[in-house]
């Protein structure tokens, strides 16, 4: 079975639905059987790489919020996080993802994308460090994940390197008709918007698996 997940990294809610999702994996009998799969989904694609700022100033100028409302809603998260025993920094930074997408595309070909994808996540939302405008603290995510370092940074130094994947994920994302991340698809069958409790994740993996294990019984 395979779950495909649409994600940015600048999603708090993606953070806390990756979170959930694990958990619902990690209990799931046929655990070895599911192959996920991480798919790229930028909420500002046309941000630019050096264009980084403040998280909360950003919520007030392009979410329409008060400063007030910004606070709230980084409150809320930090309760989301906290319970599901994630680290959650307030007032960290914002950026472009694109090269963490590219970046994201280059693990799964190396077969450490889940690893890198959890790494990239508790970096951006558990750690003081920005992740959005230096290389180099990409290249060092990258290590900790289990890639070589220098083939990451000759990677990230080529522009147009995986950017093909990333846009072609984004597009498959809208054929689907993902308006919004973090978006679960399991077995081109199954979809599951949002950041939903684990117990959710859980039911549409037994439907998944019963669905996928019926349809294999009728073909034979």
């Amino acid at each position: 079975m395979r779950v495909e997940i649409w994600s940015d990294l600048t999603c708090p809610w993606c953070y806390v639905g990756h979170a959930r999702f694990e958990q619902a994996l990690a209990a799931f009998p046929h655990r070895e059987h599911v192959e996920v799969v991480h798919r790229s989904y930028e909420l500002e694609p046309d941000r630019a790489k050096d264009d980084v700022e403040p998280l909360v100033p950003m919520l007030v100028e392009t979410q329409g919020m008060s400063e007030a409302q910004a606070q709230e809603h980084e409150d809320t998260l930090l309760r989301l996080s906290t319970a599901e025993g994630l680290p959650y920094v307030m007032g960290r930074d914002h950026g472009a993802t694109f090269d963490l997408h590219r970046l994201l595309h280059f693990g799964k070909e190396q077969g450490r994308q889940g690893e890198l994808m959890r790494r990239l996540m508790r970096a951006n939302f558990g750690e003081e460090r920005s992740v959005f405008d230096d290389d180099e603290r990409l290249v060092a995510l990258a290590v900790e994940a289990g890639l070589d370092g220098d083939a990451a940074r000759a990677m990230l130094a080529d522009p147009q390197a995986y950017a093909d994947d990333v846009r072609a994920d984004e597009r498959e994302a809208a054929r689907l008709g993902a308006t919004g991340v973090p978006f679960f698809v399991l077995d081109r069958r199954l979809g599951v918007a949002g950041a939903q409790p684990t117990e959710a994740f859980t039911e549409v993996l037994e439907k998944a698996w019963a669905d996928a294990a019926g349809g294999a019984a009728g073909q034979a």
